[in-house]
């Protein structure tokens, strides 16, 4: 299937059904299509991050099952919400496998349809490039907030959410580092993008605060 033609196939539930370190990097390049009653949003994705349960300090599981995290703890292939910085929402995919509460964050795309919808939802943006790209423009450009929680992005019908197998690239383009802003397990190299896309967040390390 080529880039300007991508394969419009809605990925199964065992895609998801797999440890989040081997579901991140072969999201890149499929379709997250997300439908609300304003109009059909689709983007591209190019960055994403695995986080792996209660073995990963840096993950929401890695402290036990709460209110907040519940989803990550359910079936594969449903999308879990949460709010951070008493400002932002992000994004992930729940992953498996089974119920090992892991999940993929979805940290940047390019929108490739209902691109006014998502530029009047992200009107400060300058650049097309700039509509989605890292996690919390992301969400403000897909309008999604943490009543899309639980969502089933697998569903036949139903879900505001579809991941589509789009086009995958080839393995040279996809490239791997440590995850961006993280203060536990920060060098685990479980960040992956496309190399020399536009629409990728930048790097950044975590730096402690100092008080003065």
């Amino acid at each position: 299937m080529s880039a300007d033609q991508p394969d419009r196939t809605p990925l199964a539930r065992s895609f998801f059904d797999r440890p989040s370190r081997l579901v991140a990097p072969e999201l890149l390049g499929r379709i997250l299509v997300c439908t609300l009653p304003e109009g059909a949003v689709e983007l591209r994705l190019t960055e994403v991050e695995a986080y792996e349960g209660p073995d990963d300090p840096a993950s929401h599981a890695y402290r036990g099952r709460t209110p907040r995290n519940a989803v990550m703890f359910g079936d594969p292939g449903h999308v879990y919400v949460y709010f951070t910085y008493g400002m932002h929402y992000c994004m992930n995919l729940v992953t498996g496998p089974g119920r090992d509460a892991s999940a993929v964050l979805l940290r940047a795309g390019e929108v490739v349809s209902g691109v006014e919808l998502a530029q009047s939802r992200r009107s400060n943006s300058r650049r097309a490039a700039d509509l989605a790209s890292g996690p919390a423009r992301l969400t403000l450009a897909l309008g999604v907030d943490r009543s899309r929680d639980g969502a089933d992005a697998c569903a036949p019908s139903g879900s505001p959410f579809r991941v589509l197998a789009g086009s995958p690239p080839p393995p040279e383009r996809i490239a791997a580092g440590p995850r961006t802003g993280i203060a536990q397990a920060m060098d685990r190299p479980l960040r992956f993008w496309l190399r020399d896309d536009p629409t990728v967040s930048p790097y950044r390390r975590h730096t402690p605060r100092t008080r003065s």
